[in-house]
């Protein structure tokens, strides 16, 4: 994992703490009933905080799992994808 997974998975954790910990990078909002909007709110709040982004409402729509948000975050941070 890299430093952004890492970060990334510690924003799930905090935001979905019944998600166990090894189905972190597999979690969509389809595969997690816990993730709802308020999870959401709270995980782009999280997201937001730790990297410093500001998440615009037109890219709220494609962040429907932990690989799509991951993706997204390394286009905006500039890492490797």
């Amino acid at each position: 994992m890299t430093n952004i997974d890492e970060r990334l998975a510690k924003c799930f954790a905090i935001a979905l703490p019944d998600l166990p910990r090894g189905e972190i990078q597999r979690a969509s909002q389809k595969a997690v009933p816990k993730w709802d909007s308020l999870a959401m709110v709270n995980l782009l709040a999280l997201i937001e905080e730790e990297f410093a982004v500001q998440i615009s409402d037109e890219d709220l729509g494609r962040m429907t799992s932990f690989a799509s948000i991951l993706e997204y975050l390394q286009k905006k941070t500039g890492a490797a994808i």
